[in-house]
C-alpha cells in the first residue's frame, strides 16, 4: 500500500458532511471517503456521523460488516 497521509483526529472531525462538502469516516486507523454514498448525504447514516472514528461502532452495532468500506477511496490514515 501507498504511502497515505495522516489526519488527525480534530482534521478528521471538520471532513463530516455539514462544515465541509467532505464525508470521511476513520476504520481500524484508515480513512475513507464516503462523499459518492447516498446513504451518508448530510454526514449521518443510521445514527452514525461521518468525521468520527467509527471502529468501535462498525465492530459492535453495525448491522453490515465494514467490508463495505472498502468500496470507497481510500484518503489517509488516522493520527493515533
Amino acid at each position: 500500500m501507498e504511502e497515505l497521509p495522516l489526519f488527525s483526529r480534530s482534521q478528521l472531525a471538520l471532513r463530516n458532511g455539514q462544515d465541509r462538502e467532505e464525508i470521511w469516516v476513520a476504520y481500524q486507523g484508515l480513512i475513507y471517503e464516503l462523499n459518492g454514498s447516498r446513504l451518508w448525504r448530510n454526514g449521518q447514516h443510521y445514527g452514525q456521523w461521518a468525521g468520527q472514528d467509527l471502529t468501535a461502532e462498525l465492530d459492535q452495532k453495525a448491522p453490515h460488516s465494514a467490508e463495505h468500506l472498502k468500496r470507497f477511496k481510500l484518503v489517509g490514515q488516522l493520527r493515533l
